[in-house]
């Protein structure tokens, strides 16, 4: 590797020195790695610059949007104020939307004509969530067999790299629910946090996201295709605030539709003897479906409106009719300095890509495969 790409891979790995999580994978040449690793940290400022002059030099659309993501994150890690709204379209790719909340009151109207009992529909919620979590001693083996049953349903739509692979774990004292390690060679190692409850409805959804087609196979094509093929070394490394971030949520956000990941929910199920109701929790994920857009509301409430942090901690718990304490946590993410803007990539990349795909199953391979900007889905 020599030139632009080479720069753009070091000035990642810099910026991940300074910002713990910001390198979500590398597997990249190792010289680099250990060379930003033994050298002194380079200052933000520098940073900032060299991406740049980096953007300046290159053509590449793609190359290019990263880098304005990475010049961004460099400069507020420098102490510039940037604006919550420019933070998100410039690290991001794609401005922040905020959803009517009609939409939101039409899917609580759905909601309380599918869930059983009567009352506040909150409480109706979190009372019918609890009986759908999955106990701990079937969680490892209900994940395998949907693994299984969506690996086969990917290959026979997208196809599938060979020798591609995902080794699942059941791990604690994590602040997510599960997390997808692209350890590069066409592996993932996916991690399921066991400290928060695990509902038989959203398994499938789960399973889809992180694994078939969501995230793993899409690093897996990438590495194939892109990097082993065409000796594109952008692709071996992948940083949040970037958009990057933005198309990858997208995708595995989408994923579980177009796979229909819980269409052998039922049957895993009752062979694990798991009560569960198909038609029910369908509906429910339909419902809820359009929720998606509540934490960028809430965040443009924070960033934009000025609200203060208890009103939207009750909004978010009274439109996701999460429980308070879940609230809690969400608005320390969407007021963390480093993680405010990245609620935005799961709307924003989602909307994104079904609107690109638009039911097409051979789109969403390309974006599984191709190396696509978020101004290439805008364009389409």
């Amino acid at each position: 590797m020599a030139g632009l790409g080479e720069r753009y891979l070091l000035l990642g790995l810099r910026l991940g020195r300074h910002i713990d999580g910001l390198v979500d994978a590398y597997f990249g040449p190792p010289e680099l790695a250990a060379q930003a690793e033994a050298e002194a940290l380079v200052a933000p400022e520098e940073l900032a610059g060299e991406a740049a002059d980096l953007a300046a030099a290159t053509t590449d659309v793609w190359l290019r949007a990263q880098l304005v993501g990475c010049e961004t994150t460099a400069r507020r890690l420098a102490g510039e104020e940037i604006g919550w709204i420019d933070e998100v379209e410039r690290c991001y790719g794609v401005p922040p939307q905020r959803t009517d909340e009609a939409v939101f009151e039409a899917a609580h109207d759905r909601l309380a004509s599918v869930l059983p009992g009567d009352g506040d529909l909150g409480e109706r919620y979190r009372d019918w969530t609890a009986t759908q979590e999955l106990p701990a001693g079937v969680l490892l083996q209900a994940t395998t067999q949907f693994t299984v049953s969506l690996q086969a349903r990917t290959a026979e739509l997208f196809g599938l790299p060979d020798d591609e692979s995902a080794e699942i774990e059941l791990v604690r004292d994590e602040p997510w629910s599960a997390f997808n390690y692209y350890l590069g060679r066409r592996r993932s190692r996916v991690a399921i946090n066991t400290d928060l409850p695990v509902y038989s409805f959203r398994l499938p959804e789960l399973v889809a996201h992180e694994i078939y087609p969501g995230h793993h196979t899409e690093h897996a094509w990438k590495e194939a295709l892109l990097v082993d093929g065409q000796g594109n070394f952008g692709e071996t490394i992948f940083l949040v605030g970037t958009p990057q971030s933005t198309i990858s949520e997208g995708i595995a956000s989408l994923a579980p539709e177009v796979i229909e990941a819980s269409s052998s929910a039922q049957e895993i199920y009752d062979g694990l003897g798991v009560a569960y109701d198909a038609a029910t929790a369908d509906s429910v994920v339909a419902a809820r479906a359009d929720l998606g857009g509540v934490g960028v509301n809430a965040a443009l409430m924070l960033h934009v409106d000025g609200r203060s942090r208890d009103e939207v901690v009750d909004y978010l718990a009274r439109r996701s009719l999460m429980p308070r304490e879940h609230a809690e946590k969400r608005v320390e993410f969407i007021t963390h300095p480093t993680w405010r803007a990245y609620i935005s990539c799961y709307e924003s990349g989602y909307e994104l890509c079904k609107r690109w795909v638009a039911g097409d199953v051979q789109r969403f391979r390309r974006l599984l495969t191709e190396q696509l900007s978020t101004s290439d889905l805008s364009a389409a």
